[in-house]
């Protein structure tokens, strides 16, 4: 596979037609055809199903779409670091990070890098710690920023300084928004909107087994989420109470939401980590040593 019909394929499976890919592609209709029907032949499955005006693509399509949006990506990546490598310091830095306050400290670094390196960019992709260190272990990111706790065996790691505390995000017309601080028998029987550190797989280790004790078992989980911003939509809603953490949410004095802290307080720290041995471009080795600097003491 070519990693230029891999593009024509991703086109071709975005347009949904191949008329519409050929003119995005500035090809002939008969060629973007051709090269499509010469990679089905190599791959020895029908990737789409042709209709009059459009195309669908087949559950082998599919298949090769994540597939092909992962090569090119990564094929992207390498271009870009060897282009970095110059008497001029540029390139791209590549991070993952879950939701966190503590992102700051990070921005702090990417603001000090551009001051002095002003062509390195930084790519940032959020999401929950699977897809982080999935994207990680295939090369596609230089860093993941993880919230722990973090199966930490395969990678090097730095430790933030700073650890986020743990609380619920409530309507400011609830009842529990009177109390200063959340404890295990206000949450009993309530509808709670539960974070991915809150799933039986993870309890343990993240401390949340030990806070609700026996009761953990018995919570009334009305729904979960991995990005707080839908969190807090559900919660205007009034689907229920949001177990995440502080300063992730506007909760202001013109915000209809409030958050309080669990009591005892639940905590938890911030590692950047990236893959052992890993051969790193100039851009993000440069971004390695100032982490160092300000955070390794």
């Amino acid at each position: 596979m070519e990693i230029r019909v891999l593009r024509y394929f991703l086109t071709a499976a975005r347009e949904g037609s191949i008329t519409g890919a050929a003119n995005s592609l500035h090809l002939t209709q008969p060629t973007l055809s051709r090269q499509l029907k010469e990679l089905e032949t190599e791959l020895g499955h029908k990737l789409f199903i042709r209709g009059k005006h459009n195309i669908i693509l087949t559950p082998e399509g599919m298949i090769l779409r994540k597939r092909a949006e992962q090569i090119v990506e990564l094929a992207e990546k390498t271009q870009s670091e060897f282009h970095a490598i110059k008497d001029t310091v540029c390139g791209d830095v590549y991070i993952g990070c879950g939701e966190t306050d503590s992102m700051k400290h990070v921005a702090a670094v990417m603001k000090d890098i551009q001051t002095h390196f002003p062509e390195i960019k930084f790519h940032i992709h959020s999401g929950n710690a699977e897809d982080v260190t999935e994207k990680l272990d295939r090369g596609l990111l230089d860093f993941g920023v993880l919230i722990q706790p973090i199966d930490l065996s395969k990678y090097d790691y730095i430790t933030l300084p700073d650890k986020d505390v743990w609380g619920v995000i409530m309507r400011k017309d609830s009842t529990l928004a009177k109390k200063e601080h959340i404890r295990l028998n206000d949450l009993k029987g309530i509808p709670i909107i539960a974070s991915r550190q809150m799933s039986k797989k993870y309890s343990a280790d993240s401390g949340f087994l030990d806070w609700f004790g026996q009761d953990f078992e018995n919570l009334n989980i009305a729904a979960t989420y991995n990005l707080v911003y839908n969190a807090v939509i559900m919660v205007e809603a009034g689907i229920g109470y949001a177990v995440t953490l502080d300063k992730l949410a506007n909760t202001s004095e013109e915000s209809n939401i409030c958050f309080r802290p669990l009591y005892p307080k639940l905590e938890s720290g911030l590692d950047i980590v990236w893959k052992k041995y890993q051969v790193f471009s100039p851009a993000a080795k440069i971004f390695l040593n100032k982490l160092e600097e300000r955070f390794v003491k």
